[in-house]
């Protein structure tokens, strides 16, 4: 086949990358030049995705894998398009703009020929494959849905920088609009991955048929949501078990080991693409959801939370400097998409504080550019805050932050006996 996908990202370029390492002729489109030149030189344009260099210089000077920035070039004639272009929510009316996957889908209906399969893998409110996307697509290429293409729904279910084991991992869930469109979506989607063994699921690994596009669009939105939920639901438990001298680590332990009780973990901040944002997709089209909402409230005000036991224990940050360690969202992956350390720097600094900003996945110059200033163990600091579980910071102790008389570990990843003389607060400890 020959397959076009619609952003290269940290998503879309592994993806292309699965497409053509089966054999298929693939062509991403990407508007960054930098991305393509990077792409079509074999180079990963981001670092940390596992495999995904070494199969870059296998595959593109082989001539299976091309990246242009022309969807003229990249769409005409293609079996199917794959589109993983960017959704985003606005952080104040939690409410989504679509201007990005808009201009992406106005750009390829222009070239669309007869025939081809459309699948959207970007996460989308319920009804956005059906309501939004085939009319749209219906009148820029004049052509019909059910019969001059198909149209289906196919949400990315993957983590950055283990894309390719977990395609193998998960099920691959496709929603069609019509009976004729979800079988064209499988058997593509039955071509383009493999899969492992999974005795452990009902109906075995593969592709699975949800049955309509609205299906598989909750089905993505249901298994992110009820992460966050689970995740207000401990940060809940951790506040209430600090205040009446609880350990809750060893109450989630206890409860979780029985087979109806997954309770997850308490922390500073729930980051990331996915599940700081999909509950808001979720809200959008079922604003009555109270108890989506009053979870994901609850985890934004954890980074208040935090800096309050910090605040506490010195009676007051005005004039303190805070060292808080961790720029990305989660331990081992440089991004920082809604990471806590942006509320942590801005509740810090509103106390009066100065907040400085440690990360060993980030050069001095790379957090500058997010806005944080760099902190260097070794420079003075009053208090500590973990933001971010790097393993580097299970070795962290005192002597690496003179002065410090604070630590907030907002992880669960320091060593109690490494911090004797300074006070420690982890978060759902007492």
């Amino acid at each position: 086949m020959k397959i076009s996908v619609v952003a290269l990202g940290k998503i879309g370029l592994p993806l292309a990358v699965q497409f053509a390492d089966l054999g298929h002729e693939v062509v991403g489109v990407d508007v960054q030049q930098v991305v393509v030149d990077k792409v079509n030189a074999g180079l990963e344009p981001f670092p940390g995705e596992a495999h995904l260099q070494e199969k870059l210089s296998e595959l593109v000077p082989a001539g299976r894998l091309r990246a242009t920035t022309d969807y003229a070039d990249a769409i005409p004639g293609s079996d199917a398009v794959v589109i993983v272009v960017p959704l985003f929510v606005n952080d104040e009316t939690w409410q989504p703009d679509f201007g990005w996957m808009e201009s992406a889908t106005r750009s390829f209906s222009e070239h669309l020929s007869p025939g081809t399969l459309v699948s959207y893998e970007t996460t989308l409110p319920v009804g956005t494959t059906r309501n939004r996307w085939k009319p749209m697509i219906e009148q820029i290429s004049g052509l019909k849905e059910g019969e001059g293409f198909h149209l289906v729904f196919s949400p990315e279910r993957v983590l950055t920088g283990r894309v390719f084991a977990d395609l193998r991992k998960y099920p691959k869930l496709v929603g069609g609009l019509n009976d004729v469109g979800t079988r064209k979506g499988i058997e593509f989607y039955e071509q383009v991955l493999t899969f492992d063994e999974r005795p452990d699921l009902p109906q075995g690994n593969g592709v699975w048929d949800m049955g309509s596009a609205e299906a598989a669009e909750m089905a993505k939105l249901a298994e992110t949501t009820y992460r966050d939920v689970n995740i207000g639901l401990a940060n809940q438990f951790a506040k209430f078990a600090a205040a009446n001298g609880i350990d809750v680590h060893k109450v989630i332990e206890a409860s979780n080991s029985q087979p109806y009780s997954h309770i997850h973990r308490p922390g500073i901040a729930v980051g990331g693409h996915c599940i700081p944002v999909y509950p808001r997709l979720y809200l959008y089209t079922d604003p009555d959801a109270t108890i989506v909402r009053a979870a994901r409230e609850a985890n934004m005000t954890m980074p208040e939370y935090t800096i309050g036991l910090a605040e506490g224990a010195l009676g007051g940050l005005a004039g303190k400097t805070v060292a808080v360690l961790g720029a990305s969202y989660r331990g081992r992956v440089k991004e920082t998409a809604f990471s806590g350390v942006f509320p942590t720097v801005a509740g810090v600094q509103a106390r009066g504080a100065t907040a400085l900003v440690h990360d060993p996945m980030f050069t001095d110059d790379e957090l500058r550019a997010h806005g944080l200033e760099p902190y260097h163990f070794g420079e003075p600091a009053d208090a500590v805050i973990v933001q971010a579980d790097h393993p580097e910071y299970a070795a962290v102790a005192p002597a690496d932050l003179p002065g410090v008389q604070v630590l907030v570990d907002g992880r669960r990843i320091t060593a109690p006996e490494r911090w004797a003389g300074v006070r420690r607060f982890v978060i759902g400890e007492a």
